[in-house]
């Protein structure tokens, strides 16, 4: 007995100092104290497998990435869960499962923390601590004054700009995740999409993500409510408009969906996945991810909260969560942080990741960084990431709060829905660009208006204190679609024939366009393609043809304008002016007896053209010098009165007035004296203008 006691002690202290290594590879340091000495505390448990999202890049659409990111993951998650669901429902441990990324939510001890990191299917163990969301700055708001049109930090993005377009996020939606939102104030009422100007459905665009507590709303509130202002004041700066003045909203057209990912200010891990989760795919109040619908899902998201690895937050689960959102096409705004001025404080996670749009914030009243706004490079994943990604507005910012109330408040978190809202002015004005992120953000970083800085391990721009520069809306929305038009030189060409140009269509925008193309202004025939189809930062040339007139005089110019024009975009247009010249076409003469010597003088002409005169005239004399070495026509001439008899003489007499009926014309033939010189040109005197001249032709009668 002895013997068998030592043996089973020595392997209960292996299968302990096993449990405890495997507890160490998979287990986080946070879980690992919240769970000692027989503590309880809430953590992620996330499995081995994760599913593939690669495919979703070769898909088009918002709508078919969206479908596609849903179906994948849920499908993934509920044939890789089961028998963990089933351990853990045994045991009756606490849990609630999600699969925007392959995880459970457990609420337990130390035991089921190293039996659960025992498991093969089992990659990692990850602390869901309670995390303060919103920082400092953003909380120390200042009493605004009376209400203004249109709020500096608007007009200093210039959306009021592209309003004038007509563009105010009609036909876009952001979601929103924050602590709540009172979505009856008037400035964000009428934007909310479970609004419909009579009666509110909150089905499919509110969740709540705070199951215990909740602060003045409670937990699992069915009505969209913010426990804070902050939710509140954000969404405001998205879409906020009164109709009575209040325009404080970037986009005032826009929808907006929103969720609660924080109690009085304070998040988890798993608050902020669950809200992420919704917006992937949103479901009824009372509903299951299982009824999730991802066309309603956002276009976009706009994130004032962060979640510090130095409090508990992993890298991981949350960078999972961002990265299935991209794959859906959802466009990702997250502020950087109110850590500043020192370097690499764009610390705390959402913002520190590359599948985020992280911004700063700056003053409306100069322009100036503000002191606050975190900077980079990102240190605290061993990155050395450049961040923020862009800076917008984030001081002084007027907007509103709970009961009806206006404030202005300070911070990147009043900076980021101003990014949100110049996207949905973005894609208001160009919807293909939904679902395109990676373009999206390109357009965004390229236009803004770039600062240069040498801080913070920088060298011009991009930097680590502004990123690409100042957010501008209107500049993004006009870069989209651009183009310009150019032709080859002015061209001459001879009456009946037809000058071809080579117009070029050039694409200078970020997306492939279908454009018109118009002929106008032109006297002369012309035809040209009517559409041509050019890929971003590519040409296509339109072949423009214009018919010069067999009767056309010599020397008269015609012009035709070319208009092509996105049919996208009326913006996007450009014109050019081809100019045509009516050049003479020279007729040929030859003088010539066919038949030999004794026979009949042939007089034959080409290069004619149907419908136009000619004159042939000639000089039957010797020439007293040179065959051709006279004056008149390059013809000699002891008496030019005979050559002008000639010129004289009206339309038909041939061979020396008539009209061409083909390219060529021969007359003859003509009995001469044997040793007579003829000489004669060929020009063309259509209109009573003269046109092209032969060379003289001469002949000595054999």
């Amino acid at each position: 007995m002895l013997r068998t006691f030592a043996v089973s002690g020595l392997l209960a202290v292996a299968i302990a100092a096993t449990a405890t290594a495997q507890s160490a590879s998979k287990v986080d340091p946070w879980t690992l104290k919240a769970t000692e000495n027989g503590k309880v505390a809430e953590f992620l448990v996330l499995l081995t497998s994760q599913a593939d999202l690669t495919p979703a890049r070769r898909l088009k659409t918002r709508d078919a990435k969206g479908h596609f990111v849903y179906r994948t993951l849920f499908d993934h998650a509920e044939a890789t869960q089961g028998d963990l669901r089933q351990w853990l429902a045994q045991r009756a441990v606490p849990h609630r499962s999600y699969y925007i990324v392959n995880l459970f939510w457990v609420r337990a001890d130390r035991a089921v923390v190293d039996a659960l990191a025992a498991r093969p299917d089992v990659g990692s163990i990850e602390g869901n601590p309670v995390v303060r969301g919103i920082q400092d700055h953003d909380l120390a708001p200042v009493m605004a004054a009376g209400p203004l049109t249109i709020e500096p930090g608007i007009a200093f993005t210039n959306a009021d700009q592209v309003w004038a377009l007509g563009f105010t996020g009609q036909g876009v939606v952001i979601g929103g995740q924050d602590t709540g939102y009172e979505w009856d104030h008037a400035a964000i009422q009428s934007r909310y999409r479970g609004w419909n100007g009579s009666t509110a459905s909150h089905d499919f665009n509110w969740h709540d993500a705070i199951h215990s507590g909740g602060g003045s709303c409670g937990s699992d509130s069915p009505i969209p409510c913010d426990d804070h202002n902050h939710g509140t004041h954000t969404m405001g700066t998205a879409v906020g408009d009164d109709g009575a003045g209040n325009q404080v909203g970037m986009a005032p057209g826009a929808q907006f969906i929103c969720a609660r990912n924080m109690d009085q200010g304070n998040g988890t891990p798993a608050t902020y996945l669950e809200c992420f989760e919704f917006f992937l795919a949103p479901y009824p109040v009372s509903g299951t991810p299982a009824q999730g619908n991802p066309s309603l899902g956002p276009d976009l998201t706009t994130n004032s909260w962060l979640c510090p690895p130095s409090e508990g937050c992993n890298l991981t689960s949350l960078l999972l969560a961002c990265q299935a959102q991209r794959a859906a096409g959802i466009v990702t705004c997250v502020a950087a942080g109110n850590s500043g001025s020192s370097c690499s404080t764009v610390q705390w996670v959402p913002a520190t990741y590359d599948e985020v749009y992280s911004v700063g914030a700056h003053r409306h009243t100069n322009g100036n960084l503000s002191s606050f706004s975190s900077r980079g490079p990102v240190t605290v994943d061993g990155s050395n990431r450049m961040k923020p990604d862009v800076s917008a507005p984030g001081q002084s910012i007027r907007s509103c709060i709970r009961n009806g109330g206006y404030q202005t408040w300070n911070g990147t978190s009043m900076a980021t829905p101003h990014v949100a809202g110049a996207v949905a002015l973005l894609f208001s004005a160009h919807p293909d660009l939904k679902g395109q992120v990676d373009l999206t953000e390109q357009i965004l970083n390229e236009v803004a208006d770039h600062v240069s800085s040498n801080s913070c391990s920088s060298s011009g721009f991009p930097n680590n204190l502004w990123g690409w520069g100042r957010l501008d809306a209107y500049a993004a929305v006009m870069a989209v679609r651009t183009m310009t038009v150019s032709a080859t030189t002015p061209q001459t060409g001879a009456p009946g024939t037809t000058a071809t140009y080579a117009v070029t269509v050039d694409n200078t925008g970020y997306v492939t366009d279908t454009y018109t193309v118009s002929l106008s202004s032109s006297a002369f025939s012309t035809s040209a393609s009517t559409q041509v189809t050019v890929n971003a930062g590519q040409s296509q040339v339109v072949n423009v043809s214009v018919q010069i007139p067999a009767l056309a005089p010599v020397g008269v110019q015609d012009s035709v304008q070319v208009n092509v024009a996105s049919m996208s975009w009326g913006p996007a247009a450009a014109a050019t002016t081809l100019t045509t010249t009516v050049g003479a076409l020279v007729p040929t003469l030859t003088v010539s007896q066919p038949g030999g010597a004794g026979t009949g003088v042939v007089v034959a002409n080409g290069n004619l053209l149907s419908g136009r005169e000619y004159y042939n005239v000639f000089s039957f004399e010797a020439c007293p010098g040179a065959v051709g070495s006279g004056p008149y026509f390059g013809l000699c001439a002891s008496n030019p009165q005979s050559l002008v008899s000639q010129f004289l003489l009206p339309l038909g007499y041939a061979p020396f007035h008539w009209e061409a009926t083909g390219a060529t014309g021969s007359f003859g033939p003509f009995p001469l004296p044997t040793g007579f010189v003829v000489q004669g040109v060929c020009f063309d005197w259509t209109g009573n203008s003269l046109g092209g001249i032969s060379t003289v032709a001469d002949l000595t009668v054999n």
